[in-house]
C-alpha cells in the first residue's frame, strides 16, 4: 500500500512553459508530474534563500 498523499490539485503555467516541461517529460518518459515534483525537489533551497515580501517588510522596523 503506498503511503504517498495524492492529493488532485490544479496547477497553471505560461504556454511555452509548459510546452517546455512536456517535451521534457516525453524525453524522459515520464509525466508532467513527475517532471515538476523533481524540479520542485531540485530548485526548493535556491527558493528558500529567496527574501519573502514579509522579510523585507520586517527588516524595516
Amino acid at each position: 500500500m503506498s503511503t504517498t498523499d495524492a492529493r488532485k490539485q490544479s496547477l497553471y503555467f505560461p504556454e511555452e512553459m509548459l510546452k517546455e516541461i512536456e517535451v521534457e517529460a516525453h524525453r524522459q518518459d515520464r509525466s508532467l508530474s513527475w517532471i515538476v515534483q523533481q524540479a520542485w525537489k531540485i530548485a526548493r533551497t535556491d527558493l528558500k534563500k529567496m527574501p519573502s515580501p514579509n522579510d523585507v517588510f520586517d527588516a524595516g522596523r
